[in-house]
């Protein structure tokens, strides 16, 4: 298991010319003159003519790198990455230069990276979000490549800013680098082949992993699932040979106040094949990673237990393969959830939902007071968002907003959309309770009020990321593959109870 020991951060507050390293990452804006001490004469005058000849221009992500010269400067070499405008210059930035830089470095075998903080912010944001950075390109995406084992990620990151280096800067370098660890597990899980992370063995993994930061897990089986009435999870579950499990995970300080609850529900489908709305073949093998919500769930559970939440925090993971096999359930079937909820199933490719069901119903047995459900849901929210921006939607409006706001600052860009009851009237079914889908217009929208069916009129929240859990192209700051998303979103959460008063 990948640990943030694994990756070491300090902080100085040392010059920039004074830093011992391989590379020292300076970013650069555009149209600035670019006046640190000595650089220039450090490089042998290459900075100089690279701004000059305008091979650089601090445009976001380019990266400029010379080595130095003399004794003056002690980093071997020096990197300028474009920052873009300093007016537009976030943490959101940062930590996207962070990893570019280190992504970059990794191709020259650079283990030693130092990030001068510049344009103004205050540190410890800024400090935090590198660190994510830097940790989130340790992530190697092609772990099962056997003529490729040249992949070396950096060990260790130095924070260089000016003044206080220790308390909230040190502590907040120190929570980047765990919670960008902890994404990294979750794109790890992501990146496994169905095959070899059936139900059983993705939830023992996921369970490991929260454990690992002092969750208490507990693992049902289908027979415990059968008991607790749950028809939506074990339908869908139906077809496959795998038998579903539920991964409970709970953390419980002595000191916690009995509410609120945040209950975290993921989406864990380990493989996504349509069911008998069998999916078309192209592209289907990205559905290893329909499960990612449920990655997500415990990885953030991990680092809710290891920075010390100070609230009650239950995860819950319901997860199933989707096969086509013989007992699989049929379009027209109708199923009756542990909620009692009667569903009629009229495509069994809207499987996600259906599981989310009975998993919302049991974070609510748990005594969760405010849930949020991470789900690969709908093609649909691609379609309106593309590949970019997550999905939210969720009630009341004052959750949203405290949940869209985490998130903006965790990097996982989410935009709000509507949950008027008009649409519900989409999901009518003539002999159940409900439909599992609504057609295809506001497929993303229906799909979201099915399932605040089962939220109980707690507040809710529902994140697709469908079109943000896969990067499908590399960028100079994420490869192709997992993306993580969510993770920090679902772990920094836990630290805003002060906010949930609406």
């Amino acid at each position: 298991m990948q640990d943030a020991t694994d990756f070491r951060v300090t902080v100085t507050g040392a010059g920039p010319w004074q830093v011992d390293t391989e590379l020292l990452v300076i970013p650069l804006f555009e149209n600035e003159p670019l006046q640190i001490r000595d650089l220039n004469e450090a490089t042998g005058g290459e900075i100089g003519r690279a701004l000059a000849s305008g091979a650089v221009k601090g445009k976001p992500f380019e990266i400029f790198v010379t080595p130095t010269q003399g004794t003056a400067w002690r980093a071997r070499r020096v990197a300028l990455i474009g920052a873009g405008p300093e007016r537009e210059f976030t943490s959101d930035r940062a930590r996207k230069m962070a990893t570019a830089a280190a992504i970059a470095a990794r191709q020259q075998r650079v283990i030693r990276l130092a990030y001068v903080h510049r344009g103004g912010g205050d540190a410890a944001v800024f400090g935090q979000a590198v660190a994510e950075g830097f940790m989130l390109a340790t992530f190697n995406p092609g772990a099962y490549k056997t003529e490729d084992r040249d992949f070396v990620p950096a060990r260790s990151m130095e924070f260089v800013t000016e003044g206080a280096v220790d308390g909230p800067v040190a502590q907040a370098v120190e929570r980047g680098r765990l919670l960008g660890a902890c994404s990294n597990l979750s794109r790890t899980l992501c990146n496994e082949p169905g095959g070899s992370l059936p139900p059983r063995v993705f939830a023992e993994r996921a369970g490991e992993i929260a454990a690992s930061g002092g969750a208490q897990v507990e693992i049902l089986d289908d027979q415990r699932i059968a008991e607790l009435g749950m028809a939506l999870l074990l339908g869908v579950a139906r077809g496959s040979h795998e038998k579903p499990r539920l991964v409970v995970m709970r953390h419980e300080p002595n000191d916690a106040p009995p509410s609120p609850v945040l209950g975290l529900v993921g989406k864990g489908i380990t493989f996504d094949t349509g069911g008998i709305s069998l999916k078309p073949a192209d592209g289907m093998e990205q559905m290893k990673h329909d499960m990612t919500g449920g990655a997500s769930v415990a990885a953030a559970m991990r680092a809710i237990g290891l920075l010390g939440a100070p609230i009650r925090v239950v995860g819950v993971i319901p997860a199933a393969e989707n096969m086509p096999g013989g007992e699989a359930i049929r379009p027209g079937d109708v199923l009756r959830g542990a909620s009692g909820k009667t569903v009629e199933v009229i495509n069994t490719d809207a499987e996600g939902r259906l599981i989310l069901g009975d998993a919302l119903w049991y974070a609510r047995q748990l005594g969760a007071t405010h849930l949020v459900d991470v789900a690969t849901l709908t093609g649909a929210i691609v379609v309106a968002l593309g590949k970019l921006t997550t999905g939210l939607f969720g009630t009341p409006p004052g959750w949203v907003d405290v949940v869209r706001e985490v998130a903006e600052r965790a990097g996982d860009r989410a935009w709000p959309m509507p949950v008027f009851e008009e649409y519900k009237e989409q999901l009518k079914s003539e002999i159940a309770d409900i439909a599992n889908v609504g057609g295809r217009p506001a497929g993303a929208i229906t799909a979201a009020l099915f399932l605040k069916e089962f939220a109980g009129g707690l507040p809710w929240v529902h994140l697709d990321i469908a079109g943000t859990a896969w990067a499908e192209e590399a960028k100079p700051f994420m490869p192709k593959g997992p993306t993580g998303v969510a993770v920090r979103t679902l772990a920094e959460l836990a630290f805003t109870s002060d906010r949930w008063t609406f």
